[in-house]
């Protein structure tokens, strides 16, 4: 490995460059990429694990920063903070999109943006482990079982039932194929899907309502933006009905969340299997962590052994690429 000062339109050599990996909560970047050989080089990589309070802490600890490695939407980068990191060169994202980053700014600004490689698999499997815990009570029975109980309470099965698909994408339509797999029918809607595309999915096409007022498990796998962001309010919940359930493994805010903890703890639904939430890491004493009927997990639809290879192995592929000066995976606004 031998970088050159020609690469990328930079005039500053390795041996300048800081790169900081941001939130690696579970202390594993090191374990999937060779950061060590970019050491090697001269380039200093620090790692930091826990979230920043603060824009004015995550600017204080990138001041002298050049490449940025981000994971997934754990930390923004919106106009406000890139302008106070003048020193930033090169900002690699998880994925080929990040909503929390605002490419616009970041090309006016000079910086270069690059994406990854993901898994197509990880979020959906974890989708549907989600689903079957909340139907088989699973959480609810382990804690049970533990203090010495034995069965509390009775599931149902999927087989039968009705899937809403809300968002038929890469994910919606690998869970859409889960669901015939699992003998149920597939409904499903978005703003732009078309009876065709939702046919080749193994779906039908339905209007918003319909979607939840006909199914037994409603299932979100939209991207967050303006319009789809509290796509899901009370008029939602209270058409999936009291033997309906959530699954949210897409992004916290497409839900409006006082609506879900009214619906949760009022029985406008049977329960809701959650991934994401408005605001991540969760905080002790939030209100969902003792929400009645409910599956929670710390958003994990990313975290694997075969994602994280291809994130971090592919961000890695992306620094070394712009030191070399020749970016690859770039997005632009």
């Amino acid at each position: 490995m031998n970088f050159t000062p020609e690469r990328s339109g930079t005039k500053d050599t390795a041996m300048q460059h800081r790169l900081a990996i941001l939130d690696d909560y579970q202390d594993v970047a090191h374990g999937f990429a060779d950061w060590a050989a970019l050491e090697a080089e001269g380039v200093s990589v620090v790692t930091y694990r826990e979230p920043f309070a603060s824009a004015e802490s995550l600017v204080a600890a990138l001041a002298d920063a050049t490449i940025v490695v981000a994971m997934r939407e754990r930390t923004a980068f919106p106009r406000e903070v890139l302008e106070k990191l003048p020193g930033l060169q090169l900002l690699v994202t998880t994925g080929m999109a990040n909503a929390s980053i605002d490419v616009a700014a970041a090309a006016e600004q000079g910086i270069t943006v690059c994406g990854t490689p993901g898994s197509p698999t990880a979020a959906p499997e974890l989708t549907w482990a989600l689903l079957l815990a909340i139907a088989r009570n699973l959480t609810a029975e382990e804690n049970s079982l533990r203090a010495g109980t034995w069965q509390t309470s009775v599931g149902f099965e999927l087989a039968g039932k009705t899937l809403g698909v809300v968002g038929l994408g890469k994910i919606g339509r690998r869970i859409a194929a889960y669901g015939q797999a699992f003998g149920m029918e597939v409904l499903a809607w978005s703003q732009n899907l078309t009876a065709g595309a939702a046919e080749e999915a193994g779906a039908r096409l339905v209007s918003k309502e319909e979607l939840f007022r006909q199914s037994d498990v409603a299932t979100l796998h939209l991207r967050l933006s303006a319009r789809s962001e509290n796509i899901v309010g009370e008029p939602e919940l209270r058409l999936l009905g009291p033997e309906g359930i959530l699954v949210n493994t897409a992004r916290g805010p497409l839900v409006n969340q006082d609506a879900l903890l009214r619906a949760l703890s009022e029985g406008w639904i049977r329960g809701a299997a959650l991934d994401v939430f408005d605001q991540e890491p969760l905080q002790a004493g939030h209100p969902l962590l003792t929400a009645p009927n409910t599956v929670l997990s710390p958003h994990l639809g990313y975290v694997t052994r075969e994602s994280y290879r291809q994130f971090y192995g592919g961000a890695f592929e992306d620094v070394t690429a712009w030191l070399a000066g020749a970016p690859v995976r770039t997005i632009t606004p």
